[in-house]
């Protein structure tokens, strides 16, 4: 007699069930780690927000801009301090930008994004005047 070596059913099962236990894990972990990248990208992107506007803040007269940061950020004529305003990673949509100070004497601001990983989830910096 000659015996025919393969898999049972049972042994395709266990494998199929491990390799899928590994996946989910997998699966979670990658979910996790690009929330994380992106609140890493959402930081970075508030700190030279908040450093173009010290800029704007020296060169156009001790003043913060009014309105919403959606365009290049300049001042009068001049080259742009930031010529392109980063937008949140994953909606593509404007940072909350609030000036404050009485008008027209715009002297301060605050500038806010919500991250996905961290707790509090809301993340706010302010002008450094």
């Amino acid at each position: 007699m000659k015996r025919k070596e393969a898999f049972t059913l049972l042994e395709m099962l266990i494998v199929l069930g491990i390799i899928a236990v590994i996946l989910s894990v997998l699966s979670v972990s990658f979910a996790t780690t690009q929330k994380k990248s992106r609140d890493a990208k959402r930081k970075g992107d508030i700190k030279a927000i908040q450093n173009g506007l010290e800029q704007y803040y020296s060169t156009c007269g001790f003043v913060y801009p009014t309105g919403t940061l959606v365009d290049a950020l300049a001042c009068g004529a001049s080259p742009a301090i930031i010529p392109t305003v980063p937008l949140d990673p994953k909606t593509n949509a404007a940072y909350s930008y609030t000036p404050s100070g009485t008008d027209p004497n715009i002297d301060g601001f605050a500038i806010c994004t919500t991250l996905e990983s961290e707790t509090p989830s809301s993340y706010c910096l302010q002008n450094q005047q």
